[in-house]
């Protein structure tokens, strides 16, 4: 392509100019802060406007009245490549967007076209969605080397004037350990959106994941912090609307700062912007609780797809400021995230817009931390990942972002360093793909190898033991949002991802799952019985295990997706939570599970027990007797027995009393048999009663008194855990 260098000043529709009669004259603003925001200048109320782009060389604010009729109002004041201005008589609910005139040059990656209405980076709330068609494109479709001269002002969303004020009552919310921490990620519309206790107006919102119903579910499963799926405005590609899906779980946002507006109530009653104090009582309901709130936020690409992608905010403010592009061939971008862009976190432009949106997140709304999706691009500064990378450093010096729960996706797409895993700061958490994919192996009865499960279980040290971090570095998990439910997970060998309209091409085939013996649904007993033995093995080595414990919303309740293992397009009965057919006998065995993990410190050790003198932390055969070399090397070992001392050098309660705890005992058998263990001498005297039994929950407990030496049968594909206690003075369990 050819270089086509203009200056796209001559494309600005036609639209009133302000001042007039109806509008006060324009003031100079503030550079500071950028965005809209109400207040007062020279004794005037109004609203500052503000927004960064050193390539511009106009930029026009433009106000929209309730029937559509736009003002524009040039900014005619820049100081450091922020252009500003203080509109009087502008205040909360109006509804605006930017016009940016510069240079158009596709091959040098400039990309202003005044003709498009663009929301603004900042944008605090955000009202309508994108229709798609060859208005919102900056480039002519007939010709991509020419702007566009389409207006695309009644195409777009606009931006929305906020008033920040919200009358918190979470002053003393619960902030939980790590080490303490159990995660429940859940989509807030799928969540509520079947509820039958929720009210019909309130389902699908976050009034309604507010609702006292949801609440009992979260607080009576004993989770301590929710980790909500994306929630951050975002719009749906074409290629979906083309189709009739959308993208459900919304990685593809377009407003940083702006909660979804297809998540609330109030903007479904018809009130836009009524969705940010409506989020801000969803999360002060959840404090209110003792549950945090955790978002996955997606700062590797935006809903602007590739160069020939809609011109909605970034692309023609600042092209090459946003986004990365090849060093020689600016028009061209570098894509690690498989959506077309990579935001640029080079730039201090876009550095400042993802600093300043994870404290605004923080400090204004209350949340308790985030979970990065595809975490590497952001560390990308010069192409490779670095964990110096100026991102990951400005993390860690921030005092406000530093300070909440931080856990990182530890791979992007296509790079020859994509899979990072154990390669992030000591500051950091990561979701552990490497414990997904062994103790999904190891539970189907592949030979992974018990070393393998054996590191898995206590903490991944061969990942975090080395760089100094801690076991609760890891986030241990089976299922998440991206594949298989856990129900899904042991009823079906292959996806089936025929509804999604990629004839079953898109979604991983690598699943390691099992059916059980049928494919799909099934009315054979023995069939249900494995699946749900083998769910219940699952859930109580999540539990057990050494790291922080990530629970798929709705695997506790049974949910299927009926084998889709990328429903990220399927908005309906295919993804949201069916409350009328619950397994609540798997319901019940999770909260167990989980009230279990949270009263015994033993299993929340935020150190890595390895060496000599660990003896806190044993391993033994089904024999009894110590794992050697050569049955660690065993490639057909399927089974051992995990003794966990809980008085043997505890951690330390906040008030420094030590938090001891009983002995315990963990058999495994990923056997398809029964299996007979002999219980190990460990502690002297020790006196032995299960305590839970995946493989008949229903079996007493505490009854059956056993010894070393004695015998114990555990079942196939099973976990039993058996408890000695200890006469110990009482001590405080942090909960």
């Amino acid at each position: 392509m050819t270089s086509t260098h203009t200056t796209a000043t001559t494309a600005v529709p036609a639209a009133r100019v302000a001042p007039d009669a109806r509008t006060p004259a324009a003031l100079p603003g503030s550079p500071f802060p950028l965005g809209a925001t109400p207040g007062q200048r020279a004794g005037v109320a109004g609203t500052n406007f503000a927004i960064a782009s050193p390539v511009a060389d106009t930029v026009t604010v433009c106000l929209f009245d309730q029937a559509g009729a736009e003002t524009q109002i040039p900014v005619q004041d820049n100081d450091a490549d922020v252009w500003h201005v203080f509109v009087p008589g502008v205040g909360p609910g109006q509804a605006y967007g930017y016009r940016v005139g510069g240079p158009w040059d596709p091959v040098r990656g400039l990309r202003c076209n005044p003709a498009k209405l663009l929301l603004d980076p900042y944008a605090k709330a955000i009202n309508g969605t994108v229709s798609f068609g060859p208005e919102v494109l900056g480039q002519d479709e007939a010709d991509p080397g020419k702007p566009s001269v389409l207006d695309s002002a009644g195409h777009v969303p606009r931006s929305l004037v906020v008033d920040s004020g919200f009358g918190w009552q979470d002053g003393n919310r619960i902030r939980h350990r790590t080490s303490d921490t159990v995660l429940y990620e859940i989509h807030v519309k799928g969540f509520t959106m079947r509820h039958p206790d929720i009210p019909p107006e309130l389902r699908g919102t976050y009034a309604g994941l507010a609702h006292e119903a949801a609440i009992a579910h979260l607080t009576g499963l004993g989770v301590t912090t929710v980790e909500l799926l994306p929630v951050h405005q975002n719009v749906p590609e074409a290629f979906l609307t083309g189709r009739g899906l959308t993208n459900y779980w919304g990685y593809n946002t377009i407003g940083f700062f702006a909660p979804h507006n297809g998540y609330s109530a109030a903007v479904r009653a018809g009130r836009p912007g009524g969705q940010v104090a409506e989020f801000k009582a969803m999360v002060d309901a959840l404090h209110r609780a003792g549950l945090e709130v955790i978002l996955d936020v997606v700062f590797n690409h935006t809903a602007e797809a590739g160069p020939d992608g809609p011109a909605l905010c970034f692309r023609g403010i600042d092209n090459t400021a946003y986004y990365r592009t090849e060093p020689d061939h600016p028009g061209v971008y570098i894509d690690t995230t498989g959506c077309g862009n990579s935001l640029n976190t080079g730039d201090p432009m876009t550095l400042q817009l993802i600093m300043d949106s994870l404290r605004y997140w923080i400090l204004e709304m209350h949340v308790d931390g985030f979970r990065f999706d595809l975490a590497p691009t952001l560390a990308r500064q010069e192409g490779a990942y670095s964990k110096v990378s100026a991102f990951l450093d400005m993390v860690a010096q921030d005092p406000v972002v530093s300070r909440v729960k931080l856990t990182a996706e530890p791979w992007d797409v296509g790079q020859m360093d994509s899979y990072d895993l154990g390669r992030f700061p000591p500051l950091w958490r990561e979701w552990n793909g490497k414990y997904r994919d062994s103790m999904r192996d190891f539970w189907r009865s592949h030979p992974v190898g018990i070393g393998e499960f054996a590191t898995r279980f206590a903490g991944s040290s061969d990942l975090y033991g080395t760089v100094g971090r801690r076991p609760t570095a890891s986030v241990n998990l089976i299922t998440v949002h991206d594949g298989f439910t856990l129900r899904d997970l042991v009823s079906y060998d292959d996806k089936h991802n025929e509804a999604n309209g990629e004839n079953n091409h898109d979604g991983t085939s690598d699943n390691r799952s099992w059916n059980c013996g049928a494919e799909g649904p099934t009315g054979d007993p023995d069939i249900l019985a494995l699946r749900a033995r083998q769910s219940r093995a699952m859930l109580t080595t999540l539990m057990l295990s050494f790291g922080v414990p990530m629970l798929l919303g709705g695997d506790e309740m049974g949910r299927t997706q009926q084998g889709n293992n990328n429903a990220y397009c399927q908005d309906n009965e295919t993804t949201w939570y069916d409350w009328e057919n619950t397994d609540t006998a798997l319901q019940d065995y999770t909260a167990n599970l989980i009230a279990f993990r949270r009263a015994h410190p033993v299993f929340r050790r935020r150190r890595f027990l390895t060496g000599i003198e660990a003896t806190q932390l044993q391993w033994f055969t089904p024999a009894g007797t110590p794992m050697d070399g050569g049955d660690w090397a065993d490639p057909n070992a399927r089974a051992m027995a995990i003794y966990l001392d809980g008085s043997d050098d505890p951690d330390r309660a906040d008030d420094g009393t030590p938090l001891v705890d009983d002995d315990f005992l963990v058999l495994v058998n990923s056997w398809w048999e029964p299996l007979g263990f002999v219980l190990p001498a460990t502690r002297p005297g020790a006196q032995w009663h299960a305590q839970i039994d995946s493989y008949d929950p229903a079996a007493p407990t505490g009854a059956a008194i056993r010894s070393a030496g004695d015998q114990v049968t555990v079942g196939p594909r099973s976990v039993t855990v058996l408890r000695s206690d200890r006469q110990l003075p009482s001590a405080p369990t942090r909960r």
